[in-house]
């Protein structure tokens, strides 16, 4: 049976995916848990809508992304955050601090999906 992923299925298949199923695996697991649906002709028309949609999402998500990015370019962001004696702070900066600190003191507004954080910095001062 050709099924409609509808959310990921770890080790079958990823959300938006056209895959050929048993049937007894769509029918008794997949499509009551709402985890798929059958791949009929307008379901595939309206997956390849859904997709379109999501690509033009997706770019202009992107434009805004390096727009910000380029507004952020040589600025300085502050974050105050609690530290012992020697300047090591008592838990790290994660990317959700960064994201509020920056729409806050620079109102750009960037995404936690698009920061990755190489090393987090338990260091306080300009590290």
């Amino acid at each position: 049976m050709r099924i409609i992923f509808l959310q990921d299925v770890p080790k079958v298949g990823k959300r938006h995916d056209i895959k050929e199923v048993n049937d007894g695996y769509a029918m008794n697991f997949l499509i009551p848990r709402k985890l798929a649906e059958t791949a009929t002709p307008q379901a595939v028309a309206e997956l390849s809508k859904r997709k379109k949609n999501i690509e033009i999402e997706r770019e202009v998500q992107m434009d805004l992304l390096l727009k910000n990015l380029e507004e952020m370019k040589g600025k300085v962001l502050n974050i105050q955050a609690k530290a012992d004696e020697k300047g090591h702070l008592f838990s790290g900066i994660h990317s959700k601090e960064l994201v509020e600190e920056m729409k806050r003191q620079h109102h750009a507004d960037i995404n936690a999906e698009f920061i990755i954080l190489e090393n987090q910095s338990k260091k306080g001062g300009s590290s």
